[in-house]
């Protein structure tokens, strides 16, 4: 834990108030800071009280005037004022146990922070924090807290985690409910181990547990999984029974709640064979993090911005490469612009993802070497789009650390990059040009 200040924001409160870089940290308004959890919610009032120690060893006070919420400005050497915590669980079906070797050290780290689950929407497990944890998170009210649940079964909790002291986390899902902490859910189905009537516990208890919404996702599964759990995908016949079976509790939280509280990931519709929910299923995109109304959220802004497109007078064709789930709705797409404007040139290609096994096929998680040899040596017109999530946050390079770049010159025309609203996909296709 460091709480020491690295770098402080000019001209913020803190610039204002003359703290110096080298100062640490020890309280707001009286409240030990321990890590990013304590700084954000003890400095959020509109009057904050510091305490600070200098290298020398000699503690000063300080009083800072803002505004409410306005950050006071100070930086510390990580983000979380502290070091991220790995996961202690060994999930039957965790992505990052099924990674080939030799990829990039980052891709084999297993995060279960909760505080990044507040801060950045990750989905934890609960298993990783101790009683005086779980007591901060409710004292503070810290919310939402995302939860990777799976099951509510105690010993099948135990056994999908891995960890034998995993009904502890059960138990602190009921107190959270109990203190009004929001929790949203994520439940990972494989079949044969959470399905069926283990499914219909999980739901049944997670509407008593208070949670505002839950996601319900197919099981992901590589060709990498010697010695691994036994585990099969998802299939139609098994995507329907699990559509029914949510279908059948959202009715129920509607007629409780007024909210169905769990959504199917766009996977299974499609596993299905059954067409996407209208919009109105989704309430608002409430788990489009978690693949949930992903493509009917991509259809409905695409058609909207069709309407303020201009066709270019020459427009470049393109070839749209993306994964086999997603590739006959981007088709759709493409054939309803072509439709407005029939001058516009586009294929959609379906690439098979032969680096992590034809089981996985999102775009999401597509290599750039899969894409530049199932592209090669075909007609892709004058540039290829590619979607942003394809890519490392924040950068321009794909799982295996092909860049966009690499790919660029190895199809010998541009890579763009769109980003993940209708809209710009719709840019994308007519080059942006009004």
């Amino acid at each position: 834990m460091s709480t020491v200040i690295t770098s402080i924001d000019r001209r913020s409160p803190a610039d204002r108030a003359g703290i110096k870089v080298g100062e640490k940290l020890l309280t707001i308004n009286g409240h030990q800071i321990v890590d990013v959890l304590d700084y954000r919610f003890y400095g959020y009032d509109a009057k904050s009280v510091v305490t600070l120690q200098r290298p020398d060893g000699s503690v000063r006070e300080l009083a800072i005037g803002k505004e409410d919420g306005e950050d006071l400005g100070l930086n510390f050497d990580t983000y979380l004022m502290d070091e991220m915590r790995p996961c202690s669980n060994h999930c039957i079906f965790c992505f990052v146990d099924q990674m080939p070797p030799n990829m990039r050290q980052s891709l084999y780290f297993k995060d279960d922070d909760a505080r990044l689950s507040f801060l950045l929407g990750n989905y934890i497990t609960l298993t990783n924090i101790s009683p005086r944890e779980a007591q901060r998170i409710m004292d503070l009210h810290i919310s939402p807290i995302n939860v990777s649940v799976h099951a509510t079964d105690p010993q099948l909790h135990c056994t999908m985690l891995g960890n034998k002291d995993a009904r502890q986390s059960l138990e602190y899902m009921r107190q959270f409910g109990k203190a009004g902490i929001v929790m949203n859910g994520q439940i990972v189905v494989c079949p044969g181990w959470n399905d069926g009537d283990q499914l219909r516990r999980t739901m049944s208890d997670l509407m008593e547990m208070g949670f505002a919404s839950c996601s319900v996702v197919p099981v992901g599964l590589t060709k990498y999984r010697k010695g691994l759990a036994k585990l099969r995908p998802v299939d139609k016949e098994t995507a329907r029974d699990i559509i029914a079976i949510a279908e059948e509790y959202g009715q129920k939280c509607l007629e409780k709640f007024g909210t169905r509280l769990f959504f199917c990931a766009d996977e299974l519709f499609l596993k299905a064979e059954l067409p996407l929910p209208e919009e109105d299923y989704y309430e608002g995109y409430r788990q489009l993090e978690n693949g949930v109304g992903m493509l009917r959220s991509l259809e409905g802004d695409f058609m909207a911005a069709l309407d303020s497109e201009m066709l270019p007078d020459s427009p470049t064709p393109f070839t749209i490469a993306t994964g086999v789930a997603a590739a006959p709705h981007l088709r759709m797409l493409l054939e309803r612009a072509q439709e407005h404007f029939p001058g516009l040139q586009g294929q959609v290609i379906a690439v098979e993802n032969d680096f992590f096994g034809h089981t996985i096929d999102v775009a999401g998680l597509l290599t750039g070497q899969d894409i530049a040899a199932q592209l090669k040596n075909r007609d892709i017109g004058g540039r290829v789009l590619i979607p942003l999530h394809m890519l490392r946050h924040g950068e321009t390079v794909f799982l295996d650390d092909y860049t966009v770049e690499r790919l660029s010159q190895e199809l010998g025309v541009p890579v763009e990059v769109v980003g993940i609203d209708g809209g710009d996909l719709a840019d994308a296709m007519f080059e942006a040009v009004y």
